[in-house]
């Protein structure tokens, strides 16, 4: 049964190299209702490549998942939220925060904050291409745009072109020397500007992004805004899930065990490695599991020192949930 809370509430952040479908899937076996995003794709991977499978495909078991999308131009983004929507996402993400100078280079992520107008057209164009949620994710701002009387502009932009949802991470980027991984620790986090927001348009679904690490945080957050979405620690301590379907959409289902979810991993494993995949590219997903546990430094031991060899396969887990 779907839940009645709307799968926004908790979220799991687009993350480049981390959040691939095998991520996903791992995650799935954790909880059911969180909202899981992809890696994002750029328009041009899917414009001009030739194997948009390999980009968009996922497996049933994601859902609620929604495609993120990076581009600047309205008509291309368009195009491939409507290539997404008929993949079978639940929702088209556009990609307005990321700092990276690659990113940069092609005149999108956060760098398009300074042009809201265009991001503006972007949203209305997309939707009126596809009937799923248009949704972006953005800074509260970037170096020379970083007034909260700039985030209302750019928010009024959007929110005007019929923007479904935002997600905002609450630090603003700093677009010339710092890197990605600096830019999410570095910049102040600014949770009151995103407060703010929220009451300057209450009709608007709004969800936080930045730094959240633990449930207490996630219920302060959504005693203010309607989602909170968790990046980093969701990769360091997926186990972190285990109870975010009872606690925030109301499931009555059984806690899910560490055990159990690699149990239901071989399966999936065992399915990819058939297909000519490497077992590794699965299991680097699943290191944490048991963050914060006795024995995970042993978990992670055990499966490191597998997983690389030759002919390694799902034997690895069923191995150690034998010992």
């Amino acid at each position: 049964m779907p839940s009645p809370v709307p799968s926004h509430r908790v979220s799991v952040a687009p993350m480049m190299d981390w959040t691939d479908r095998h991520f996903r899937f791992f995650l799935r076996l954790i909880s059911k209702h969180t909202l899981l995003y992809t890696e994002m794709v750029t328009t041009g991977a899917i414009l001009r490549g030739k194997d948009n499978h390999r980009h968009l495909d996922f497996s049933k078991e994601e859902h609620p998942v929604a495609l993120q999308l990076g581009g600047d131009s309205p008509k291309a983004l368009a195009e491939c939220a409507n290539i997404g929507e008929n993949y079978g996402y639940d929702e088209i993400n556009l990609n307005v925060g990321c700092p990276s100078d690659k990113v940069q280079s092609g005149s999108f992520g956060a760098c398009i904050m300074k042009e809201p107008e265009l991001v503006a057209e972007m949203v209305s164009s997309c939707k009126t291409k596809v009937k799923i949620p248009v949704t972006v994710k953005h800074r509260i701002g970037v170096n020379g745009k970083e007034s909260y009387e700039d985030l209302y502009h750019f928010v009024s932009k959007i929110n005007e072109a019929g923007v479904d949802h935002i997600i905002v991470h609450a630090r603003i980027a700093i677009l010339e020397g710092l890197s990605p991984k600096e830019n999410r620790t570095i910049p102040p986090l600014r949770y009151d500007d995103v407060y703010r927001l929220k009451n300057d348009f209450p009709n608007l679904p709004i969800t936080i992004n930045g730094g959240i690490k633990t449930h207490s945080e996630i219920d302060n957050h959504l005693t203010k805004v309607d989602g909170v979405m968790i990046g980093r620690a969701a990769y360091d301590n997926p186990f972190l899930f285990a109870d975010v379907d009872s606690l925030y959409f109301g499931s009555k289902e059984i806690l899910p065990t560490r055990e159990r979810v690699l149990k239901e991993m071989i399966p999936y494993l065992k399915s990819f490695r058939l297909g000519g995949g490497k077992v590794h590219h699965v299991l680097r997903h699943i290191l944490g599991l048991y963050h914060g546990e006795k024995g995970a430094k042993e978990f992670r031991k055990f499966l490191t020192d597998r997983m690389h060899l030759p002919g390694a396969n799902e034997s690895i887990l069923e191995d150690y949930l034998a010992r």
